[in-house]
C-alpha cells in the first residue's frame, strides 16, 4: 500500500487516539529513518515527505479534527509478524480465593521474511582491560575481538571501546576499510587499572550514537569480569536512555567475580540479557553466537505496554527464548526483546486473578498495546492493542494445559527454585536455602540433568560448611537453570 493510500495514523504508526507527544515522538523516529540525506532508495523520498504531511496536520488539533471527520470507520492494520497466545486454562473458576493463570505470548516473523537479508549491524564492542583481565582472558577477548573484526559485512559498522578506570576508544565506529591496521590496535591492548563500568558504557552509546540508523540494529555488547562500585544507578540510567534510541545492550560476565544481578539489570532495561563465561575458552565460542544472533535479527525490539487492570496482578514475566532471562515487571512498559528470523520470541505471564476479577462470565486478563521496531520496513508498525480474556466458569476447568505450557512450567519451576533459594541464603536461612537446592538437584535428576544435579548437590556440601553460596556456585546454578528453557526435555518431570 502506497502512503498516499494509507492514512495519516498509520503513516507515522500510532493509534487514532494518539496525544500529541506520541505523534510528535513517532515522526522524529520516522523522519530520522526516512531523511533523503541518509536513504537514496528509490521511493523513500515520497514516504519520507508523506510523514511529513502527516506530522503537519496531526500536530495541529484544529486540522486534526477536520482530518479526522474525513476518515473511514478504522480497519484492523496488518501486522508484518505473526502472534499466538496459549493459557494454561480454558476457563477461570468463579470462587472467593486468588488463583493463577498463566499465558504464553509468541512473537514470530512472517515465513517470506526468514530468508530475507538482515538489517545492517551498528555494534560497540565494551571490553574491560582491567588488570584482573590479564593473561588468558585478555588473550581470548583480544583475539575474538580480530575474528568478529574480520567477520562482519562491508555494511556492518563496528566500533571498539575499552575500559578500567577510564575508557578508550580503540575503533571508532566506521565501516572497517583497513582491517589488519584495526587488527593491530585490537592487539595493543594492554590490561591495567580498576572497574569502572559506567565509563565504557558512556564511551560506547557515544560511537552507537554517532552511526544511529534506525535501518540498522544498534547494539552495545559488555564484556567484564569485574564489579563496579559507586557508578551503578548511573549505568541504569544510562542503560534506560539506550533503550529510549533503540540501542541495546548485552552484557557478559567472565569468571566469578562480577555482579550477574547488576549486569542482568543493565541488559534488561533494553530488551537484552546477560551470559556467563566461566572458563576464557569459552568467550570466543559465545562472543560469536552473540554476532550471529545479532545478524539474524528480524525485529529490533517488541514492547508491551500494559495497563493496570482491577484485580488481576502480573506477578512474574519471563522470556523463554532467544535469549531466556526474567523480564521487569515493575514497569508498566515491558521490555520484550528482538525477534529472530528463525526463532520466535516467547514470554510466559504469571498472573494472580484477585476474586474481584472473576464475578462475571468473561474476565480481562490483560489490556495493553504491543510495539515492533522492524527496520526493514519503511514505514513504522502500527502499535497493535491486545485484550486478552478468559471465560469465567462455576465448575472447574478439565481441560489439559497445552504441551508448552507444560514444558514451559516445568523449566520455570527449577528456575525459580534457584532464585528462592538464593533469596534465603541470602537472609541467613542456611536450612531453607539448602532444602530448596537439594529440592531442585531431586527434580534435574528425574530430567536427566545430571551434571547441573551434581554441581548443586557440591554447592550444597559448601553451603553447609561455609554458611554461604559461592560466586561460582551461585552463578553455575543461576544460568545452569536458565539455559535448560533451550534444551530439549530429557526425561518428564517425576510428579
Amino acid at each position: 500500500m502506497s502512503p498516499r493510500q494509507q492514512d495519516y495514523y498509520s503513516i507515522l504508526g500510532v493509534s487514532r487516539n494518539a496525544s500529541q507527544e506520541e505523534i510528535k515522538h513517532a515522526y522524529l523516529i520516522a523522519a530520522q529513518k526516512l531523511h533523503p540525506d541518509k536513504n537514496k532508495a528509490a521511493g523513500e523520498t515520497e514516504l519520507f515527505l508523506g510523514a511529513q504531511q502527516a506530522y503537519e496536520t496531526l500536530s495541529n488539533p484544529k486540522r486534526r479534527a477536520q482530518y479526522d471527520a474525513t476518515l473511514p470507520p478504522e480497519i484492523k492494520p496488518h501486522y508484518p509478524y505473526e502472534q499466538k497466545v496459549i493459557y494454561s486454562r480454558s476457563t477461570l473458576k468463579r470462587m472467593d480465593e486468588p488463583q493463577m493463570l498463566y499465558l504464553i505470548l509468541d512473537l514470530q516473523a512472517p515465513a517470506e521474511s526468514r530468508r530475507a537479508p538482515s538489517p545492517p549491524l551498528n555494534v560497540c564492542i565494551v571490553l574491560d582491560r582491567s588488570t584482573s583481565m590479564k593473561g588468558e582472558k585478555m588473550d581470548v577477548v583480544k583475539a575474538t575481538a580480530i575474528q568478529v573484526l574480520r567477520n562482519i559485512r562491508q555494511q556492518d559498522i563496528l566500533s571498539v571501546v575499552t575500559f578500567s578506570d577510564r575508557a578508550e576508544v580503540i575503533i571508532p565506529a566506521s565501516y572497517q576499510q583497513d582491517r589488519s591496521r584495526l587488527e593491530a590496535r585490537i592487539q595493543m591492548i594492554q590490561p591495567g587499572g580498576g572497574t569502572e563500568i559506567f565509563q565504557g558504557l558512556e564511551a560506547g552509546a557515544r560511537e552507537v550514537i554517532r552511526s544511529l540508523d534506525a535501518k540498522r540494529v544498534n547494539h552495545i555488547v559488555l564484556l567484564t569480569d569485574g564489579q563496579t562500585y559507586g557508578d551503578e544507578q548511573q549505568c541504569l540510567e544510562l542503560a534506560s536512555k539506550l533503550a529510549q534510541s533503540g540501542i541495546g545492550i548485552s552484557a557478559m560476565g567472565i569468571g566469578q567475580e562480577w555482579n550477574d544481578i547488576f549486569l542482568d539489570l543493565i541488559a534488561s532495561r533494553t530488551g537484552g540479557s546477560s551470559a556467563y563465561i566461566a572458563e576464557p575458552q569459552e568467550i570466543k565460542k559465545l562472543l560469536l553466537e552473540k554476532f550471529n544472533a545479532l545478524a539474524q535479527i528480524y525485529a529490533e525490539e517488541a514492547t508491551l505496554d500494559v495497563l493496570p487492570m482491577e484485580g488481576i496482578n502480573l506477578s512474574y514475566a519471563f522470556r523463554l527464548q532467544p535469549d531466556p532471562a526474567p523480564i521487569t515487571v515493575d514497569d508498566p512498559l515491558l521490555r520484550i526483546g528482538p525477534i529472530l528470523q528463525d526463532t520466535s520470541t516467547r514470554v510466559i505471564f504469571e498472573y494472580i486473578i484477585q476474586p474481584t476479577a472473576v464475578k462475571s462470565d468473561l474476565a480481562s486478563i490483560l489490556d495493553g498495546t504491543l510495539k515492533v521496531s522492524i527496520s526493514s520496513n519503511p514505514l513504522p508498525v502500527p502499535p497493535n492493542r491486545l485484550k486478552f480474556q478468559r471465560p469465567v466458569s462455576d465448575v472447574p476447568d478439565d481441560v489439559s494445559p497445552a504441551p508448552e505450557i507444560v514444558q514451559a512450567l516445568s523449566r520455570l519451576m527449577l528456575y525459580r527454585m534457584q532464585e528462592r533459594a538464593r533469596v534465603e541464603i541470602e537472609k541467613g536461612n542456611i536450612d531453607a536455602g539448602t532444602r530448596q537446592l537439594q529440592t531442585l538437584a531431586a527434580n534435574l535428576l528425574t530430567q536427566g540433568e545430571r551434571s547441573l544435579a551434581h554441581t548443586i548437590n557440591l554447592e550444597v556440601n559448601r553451603i553447609q560448611q561455609e554458611k554461604g553460596i559461592s560466586n561460582e556456585g551461585r552463578k553455575k546454578i543461576k544460568y545452569g537453570t536458565r539455559a535448560l528453557f533451550l534444551a530439549p526435555p530429557k526425561k518428564e518431570l517425576a510428579s
